[in-house]
């Protein structure tokens, strides 16, 4: 996972609080996945609401998950 530098990703992917998940999720949609790697659209749509996303980002999630 690309530009994860101000957390430990090993330790975030074993640990199962959802502020870890959501953490992992923000860097995902904002810097990008490693290739092969997806991100679940059932944990984008659960944790949206506290999502911290670059505005285009959000923009974009939004129109492609909510067609807004």
């Amino acid at each position: 996972m690309p530009l994860l530098w101000d957390y430990d990703i090993n330790e975030l992917k074993r640990s199962k609080s959802d502020r870890a998940k959501i953490l992992l999720l923000e860097r995902q949609i904002n810097y990008g996945v490693d290739k092969g790697e997806k991100i679940k659209l059932a944990a984008v749509k659960k944790y949206w609401d506290k999502l911290n996303l670059f505005p285009r980002h959000r923009r974009l999630f939004e129109y492609l998950i909510w067609e807004k």
